[in-house]
């Protein structure tokens, strides 16, 4: 994991949790990323992949996403 650094916007107060499935209405077992700013990025219902790296994980975005995330980034 490399941290702050050129070209990274950090997201401050995003929180994460691990979703126990069967608990707060899961059905399986996952991890919610929230804060307000992902919603300009990756809208409700839509998906996308994750891959594990050191450290965390990656989030890979779709065309239209990365088209909204340049967007943000240039705010």
């Amino acid at each position: 994991m490399t941290g702050v650094g050129y070209g990274k916007k950090e997201l401050k107060g995003a929180k994460v949790y691990v979703h126990e499935k069967g608990k707060s209405r899961a059905r399986i077992t996952h991890i919610d990323i929230e804060h307000p700013d992902i919603n300009k990025i990756l809208k409700p219902k839509e998906s996308t992949y994750a891959a594990g790296k050191k450290g965390g994980c990656f989030i890979g975005l779709k065309k239209e996403m990365l088209k909204r995330a340049e967007k943000f980034l240039k705010k």
